[in-house]
């Protein structure tokens, strides 16, 4: 009788994952991917969606908890719900659309009916069911679900700490993010969709991952003007640093100047290519300092926020991964504008992450060419490590109790894992 790998045991896979390096079998291994969604997917906060997407009572979306389907509504009340879209009679999806609005959800299979917040409206034919079952015993699942700074995250596990909890220090980091709005809510201009042939960790390491950005996007670098390009010139500055904030999360800060947009010495000269914008703004009324704000938020803010396991707000967009299977991933690139600022400004903001992020765009496809590439690679031998070391000797704390290093350095990947090695431990 053959013996079993002890390797294969639900808790071992925790010891793949070292301080600076992780075993390239977190990529391929089916039973690891299947036991990430049990105890990361299913266990931690998991981003589901932005308020703006869901602006109105009877709004919806459905997008996936793991590889869970799910609905996320606001119902009469004005409450968030994450639901599985899942009917509690035969399984079958009650809602089938992106997003849309409606008064409550219909299984198409035996027509079982659900309200906003998941109670079980209505059965036909009912009397085949007295005496057999109580409506108000079947419901759709409902997640546990919190929101912070417009951001909505959904939870399998009723026990978990509170969404404010998990989010740690990267709250100060959220903060900082929304203000690219200019004092106006934050809402959603558009998104779309990619996959690629990769496993989700590719993703998720990228988001903080400087190193290869010289590298990789020297396409996109030659097609902006110099002074978008000096504002990405990062590698030698000393300043644009990595923080590992505890909870899996990181931020990599690649233009200080922007960090926080509320503070501006009046040094840094509008980009010319702006100058029709501040023609038209200037002719609509606006204020030169606020109309000087409108442009340095432009590009978003100076930072990658990373929040495990699932969501990077990045600079001036949202990113949203969701596992497929151990080699494939969608993301959901999503752009950011002002609910109530000027819609020129938007449309501008528009174009701009179409040109980084768009399908057609200089950025995505050249991130997506790398991220199959290494799934390809990381198929041969499998137990040779993936490095994670870059920086691990340079690496210094701030006051704040950050783990920091440059931000070409690997501390944000090594963050990650740390919090992945916990989830998938026994203890």
């Amino acid at each position: 009788m053959p013996t079993a790998d002890p390797s294969r045991a639900p808790g071992s896979f925790a010891g793949l994952a070292g301080v600076d390096r992780v075993a390239g079998r977190l990529y391929t291994d089916p039973e690891i991917y299947a036991e990430e969604m049990k105890r990361i997917f299913y266990r931690t906060w998991v981003w589901v969606a932005h308020e703006s997407e869901i602006p109105e009572p009877g709004s919806f979306k459905t997008t996936q908890v793991g590889d869970q389907p799910v609905i996320v509504t606001r119902d009469r009340h004005g409450t968030f719900n994450t639901l599985l879209n899942r009917c509690r009679h035969r399984g079958a999806t009650v809602c089938d659309q992106r997003s849309g609005k409606a008064n409550g959800f219909t299984c198409p299979y035996h027509n079982w009916s659900y309200t906003l917040d998941g109670r079980l409206r209505g059965i036909p034919y009912p009397d085949g069911y007295e005496g057999v079952l109580d409506k108000n015993d079947f419901p759709l699942r409902r997640l546990r679900t919190e929101s912070y700074a417009g951001m909505i995250f959904a939870t399998f596990d009723a026990e978990s700490e509170p969404l404010v909890d998990h989010l740690g220090d990267a709250k100060l980091w959220m903060d900082r993010f929304l203000k690219q709005t200019n004092g106006y809510p934050a809402k959603v201009l558009g998104s779309h969709k990619i996959r690629f042939k990769g496993n989700w960790k590719i993703q998720l390491e990228n988001t903080t991952d400087g190193y290869h950005f010289p590298m990789v996007h020297k396409s996109w670098m030659a097609s902006v003007d110099a002074e978008t390009a000096n504002m990405m010139s990062f590698m030698d500055d000393p300043d644009a640093q990595t923080h590992a904030l505890g909870h899996g999360h990181s931020v990599a800060v690649m233009a200080g100047e922007h960090v926080d947009l509320d503070i501006d010495d009046g040094s840094e000269a509008i980009q010319p290519r702006f100058q029709h914008l501040v023609g038209d703004l200037t002719a609509a009324g606006e204020s030169p300092e606020r109309i000087r704000r409108y442009m340095r938020s432009m590009h978003g803010c100076g930072f990658n926020l990373n929040i495990f396991p699932n969501i990077a707000m990045s600079s001036s967009f949202l990113r949203v991964l969701i596992p497929i299977s151990v080699d494939e991933t969608e993301v959901w690139h999503m752009a950011i504008g002002m609910d109530g600022g000027p819609e020129n400004v938007n449309r501008e903001r528009l174009r701009i992450h179409e040109h980084f992020q768009g399908p057609f765009g200089f950025g995505s496809p050249d991130d997506a060419e790398g991220w199959d590439r290494v799934q390809i690679g990381a198929v041969a031998d499998p137990t040779m490590p993936i490095m994670v070391n870059r920086g691990v000797n340079r690496e210094t704390t701030t006051d704040e109790g950050w783990p920091t290093s440059h931000v070409t350095d690997e501390t944000g990947m090594r963050e990650s894992y740390r919090m992945w090695k916990a989830m998938m431990s026994d203890d």
